[in-house]
């Protein structure tokens, strides 16, 4: 079965800066894709960034400049790296992979941002 564990969340001052990881376990299939959605306290889970089989990526307007999406050659870690950090940058940070037909999801990794 296949899991997905995020890490590298914390509690930081605006202006600072986090990586984040997604480590993917148990996968008998390739991940063709991956990326991060936040939320928010009360509000949607919002698109954060992408990464597609060729590489590519795409960020949201809110994070472009500030935030990169990477990944490892093999494909089974993703990372968000976030600098110069807002407070409403603040939310639990989610990843997510496709396999095969199925996206799978993370538990969930906190953000919080303070002035």
């Amino acid at each position: 079965q296949v899991q997905l564990v995020e890490s590298g969340g914390g509690s930081v001052q605006a202006g600072s800066t986090l990586r984040l990881s997604c480590v993917a376990t148990g996968s008998t299939e390739p991940i063709i894709a991956s990326g991060w959605y936040r939320q928010a306290p009360g509000m949607q889970r919002e698109f954060v960034a992408h990464i597609n089989s060729a590489g590519r990526s795409d960020h949201a307007d809110s994070v472009k400049g500030r935030f990169t999406i990477s990944r490892n050659a093999a494909k089974t870690t993703s990372y968000l790296q976030m600098n110069s950090l807002k407070i409403e940058d603040t939310g639990v940070y989610y990843c997510y992979a496709i396999i095969s037909k199925n996206t799978v999801w993370g538990q969930g990794t906190q953000v919080t941002v303070s002035s």
